[in-house]
């Protein structure tokens, strides 16, 4: 579905009250200085794309349901953050109520359902609060340029006044699995003009 080489960079466990540069640091470690490339990033991953651009210059992030700076987390966020609500619940609740995580996180029935359901148990509770704790306390301040793929019926980071690059109609925030082929399209067409965008870039330098 995807033309041209990709590579997963697997997560790795937060030290204890580990800060999102820090960690950020320790995943650029898996990308060489001097490479130009995409680096895709799904919810949570778009803000840890964003900080490794920060170190890796040449990386151009693509956020799928994701934001672009903290001032894009919606109002049900804002007010759990700021009741630390989040701080009453472990994350491991969520596997007791799979249904309302359906619900919320726009998985249909079948195949993407069973798939959410072995997210939900694969779930590791140290690295999914220390994830939570960290998106709600984002300092996006100078954050890089990015790419947003958001979906129209994103509960989680639903579509805001800020401009979106691409919109996918019926997307929710498993839009990477339902909207695959569409996503796949865009990254594709990112990943050919991406050569051509790094010498637009090196000629404007040098002029």
């Amino acid at each position: 579905m995807l033309h041209g080489p990709t590579q997963v960079l697997q997560w790795l466990l937060p030290e204890p009250e580990e800060p999102l540069p820090h960690y950020a640091a320790r995943m650029a470690e898996a990308i060489p200085a001097g490479q130009s490339c995409l680096l895709v990033g799904v919810s949570f991953g778009g803000v840890v794309a964003l900080e490794i651009c920060r170190i890796r210059p040449l990386a151009r992030a693509i956020l799928i349901s994701s934001v672009p700076d903290a001032s894009c987390l919606p109002p049900l966020l804002r007010l759990i953050r700021g009741s630390g609500a989040y701080r009453l619940f472990p994350p491991q609740w969520l596997k007791l109520f799979p249904r309302a995580g359906q619900w919320y996180f726009g998985v249909r029935s079948g195949e993407e359902y069973q798939l959410f359901h072995q997210i939900l148990q694969d779930m590791e509770p140290r690295y999914t609060r220390w994830a939570i704790h960290r998106l709600l306390h984002w300092d996006s301040t100078s954050a890089g340029r990015s790419i947003q793929i958001l979906g129209t019926h994103d509960r989680v980071f639903p579509p805001g006044p800020t401009p979106v690059d691409y919109l996918i109609p019926g997307g929710g925030h498993f839009m990477v699995v339902s909207h695959a082929p569409q996503i796949a399209e865009i990254l594709n067409q990112l990943a050919a003009e991406l050569p051509l965008a790094r010498h637009s870039e090196q000629h404007e330098e040098s002029r």
